[in-house]
């Protein structure tokens, strides 16, 4: 009656020991570190750059505890901070040459103490957020109405281009807010207007309409186009400042969307908030401008000459230096989008741009009298310009071009990535801002562990006292219930914070209220005259609908809380609904396995040890059946 099967106790074994690897990292603490990220966007950080670090350090007497190459960075961990200050000079010595012109940022640091192995099976701490670990906060409001406008002024203008390419005369364009509106002499333009606005741009709706001997077209956004270009604004954005918070070395920065136009970035462990927002806020531009070819130019560029008259000189991602003229052709303003793609006839990888009209105009006639002539596109970051793209005009171009050449298909995604975010896609004010010293957060983990660890002892004493061994299993149960919360916020890699403590402390008194429920059932039955197996038996049945009602209400509002909520009302919600989930495992079929484990191998059971069983009788004495 109350026994498992094998393979019952086969998954609570696999769930118990994938639990136990994922949380023991939480528990080895941090050490101090040297952390290499890219300060450029144009800069990538990949193997080539872990071995330049490794050979700074070895030249310098320094041997890491452990070197690793994670994401965009590279990590070196030592055993004391002395260690880490030598290895940072180091590291800066070889990696930045100049400090006013840094490729690398090199920036202290702390990283777990996790053993290799289990950083080779990914299992890694849970991340600390700004009020445990110190930091800044920033909610950015991004300026939608601004960004959608800006795109309605670039459909304007590339309906007037087309409208002039297809000779449709007496017509006007002019935007009014997201809308733009059309203005023609006859129905026959008009006509001819509404065929090319649902040809050539399939993001806008237009409405006929006539005003005396006016024709009119009033276009629009779609709905699904305008949520798309929304959201692409969002996601560039992101990208962007995920390129630009790189520079300040922070190991885990938070930048998310937080509901349909705001950004929240948390940068934990920076305290120099001006310097935060000088990131934030900093613009990158792209230039498009042709290569000098003359003799002079190649001259320059091989370092046997100087740099002619109306060029300048650049270096392009491999460090060969580019001379281009002065005389810009197109800036980031004009580029509307990039995606990597690839060649209809030769099937290599390449990058399409898209221009709005007025860029597409100077590229049409520039490209046509300068065909198999190179021509590059500069990006300035700091004041300083880099060539990442030098490409020869094949022939004609105008608003949609391909960019091709000895590229692969990462080049061209990291090349489209980096014209897509050299700049902002919609302007973005902070309307939050916070900075949580380090001190606090320290003193924040201390308070908020103690209370977790006070609140599951008081309360493991207790179900010990008065339910006996039963309250013990319930305990044992408890503890489980925190090793698989831990496990799997930190497989997650979620962030934990203050109300993410708090979410803890309640999770326990949620996961043991459904063992006081079998408890009690346990003890109904055995008061009701039930054999002391079929009271297991019956207890654990009965009581489960009751525990699942339950936490069913509870994690309904939690996902509310979740959906609708916003900073740390969010991160309390998380930990509350995974809570609820282990809560019901542990509770319900883990203890029921430890049970079944002790008390399912004797047939002849007299009695549970679960406290106090008291009986109703007519002489008002009670019997103990409980041991």
């Amino acid at each position: 009656m109350n026994r498992y099967p094998v393979w019952k106790y086969t998954i609570i074994v696999i769930v118990l020991l994938l639990g136990l690897i994922y949380a023991l990292p939480n528990f080895f603490g941090e050490a101090p570190a040297v952390q290499v990220s890219s300060a450029k966007s144009t800069v990538k950080v990949d193997l080539a750059t872990q071995q330049r670090v490794e050979a700074a350090l070895k030249s310098a007497g320094l041997t890491p505890d452990q070197l690793t190459l994670d994401g965009n960075s590279v990590r070196a961990r030592f055993s004391s901070t002395d260690e880490q200050i030598k290895a940072r000079d180091a590291i800066q010595h070889a990696l930045v040459p100049d400090p006013a012109d840094a490729a690398y940022t090199v920036a202290l640091n702390l990283v777990s103490r996790s053993p290799a192995w289990l950083t080779a099976l990914h299992a890694y701490p849970m991340y600390l957020g700004l009020d445990l670990r110190g930091g800044v906060h920033f909610m950015l409001q991004v300026d939608m109405k601004g960004a959608m406008e800006k795109k309605a002024e670039t459909f304007a203008g590339d309906l007037r281009q087309a409208l002039r390419d297809k000779t449709i005369r007496g017509s006007s364009v002019s935007r009014d807010g997201q809308t733009i509106d059309l203005r023609f002499r006859d129905a026959a333009s008009r006509d001819a207007a509404e065929r090319i606005l649902l040809d050539q741009f399939p993001d806008l709706t237009g409405t006929p309409s006539q005003d005396g001997n006016e024709f009119r077209i009033r276009a629009a956004f779609k709905p699904e186009a305008e949520r798309r270009l929304q959201d692409q604004a969002l996601k560039q954005n992101i990208t962007t400042l995920h390129n630009r918070i790189n520079e300040l070395g922070v190991a885990e920065p938070v930048i998310q969307q937080q509901g349909l136009d705001r950004i929240v970035v948390q940068l934990p462990g920076v305290q120099d908030t001006a310097k935060a927002k000088e990131i934030l806020g900093r613009t990158a531009t792209l230039e498009m401008r042709l290569v000098d070819d003359t003799a002079e130019a190649r001259a320059a560029s091989q370092g046997t000459g100087p740099v002619p008259f109306g060029g300048e000189k650049f270096l392009d991602r491999q460090g060969r230096p580019v001379i281009a003229k002065k005389q810009v052709l197109a800036t980031g303003e004009n580029l509307t989008d990039a995606q990597a793609g690839f060649d209809q006839q030769n099937q290599e990888p390449n990058v399409s741009l898209t221009l709005d009209a007025k860029g597409g105009r100077v590229m049409r006639d520039v490209s046509r009298e300068n065909i198999g002539k190179p021509m590059a596109i500069i990006l300035f970051e700091k004041g300083k310009g880099e060539a990442i793209s030098v490409a020869t005009i094949r022939g004609e171009l105008g608003t949609r071009f391909q960019i091709s050449g000895a590229m692969g298909i990462q080049e061209a995604n990291d090349l489209a990535l980096l014209l897509r975010a050299g700049s902002l896609a919609a302007p973005m004010e902070i309307i939050e801002e916070s900075t949580i010293g380090p001190s606090l957060g320290a003193d924040n983990i201390a308070k908020g562990f103690k209370s977790v660890a006070y609140g599951f002892l008081a309360i493991m004493v207790f179900m010990c006292v008065y339910y006996a061994l039963f309250g013990l299993f319930s305990s044992i149960a408890l503890a489980v219930n925190l090793l698989l919360l831990v496990a799997i916020l930190s497989l997650l890699q979620a962030t934990l914070t203050l109300p993410g403590i708090a979410a803890m402390a309640l999770a326990i008194g949620v996961a043991i209220d459904s063992n006081v429920l079998i408890n009690e059932r346990v003890r109904e039955e055995l008061r009701n005259g039930a054999s002391p197996q079929a009271a297991i038996h019956a207890g654990y049945d009965r009581a489960w609908g009751t525990i699942l009602d339950s936490n069913v209400t509870t994690l309904i509002a939690g996902i509310a809380l979740l959906a609708f909520g916003s900073g740390p009302v969010r991160g309390f919600a998380v930990v509350h609904c995974i809570g609820i989930v282990t809560s019901m495992f542990s509770a319900v079929f883990f203890s029921r396995g430890l049970v079944n484990f002790w008390y399912g191998r004797k047939k002849k059971l007299k009695s549970v040890s679960i406290g106090t069983v008291w009986r109703p009788a007519t002489d008002a004495t009670a019997v103990a059946s409980g041991k």
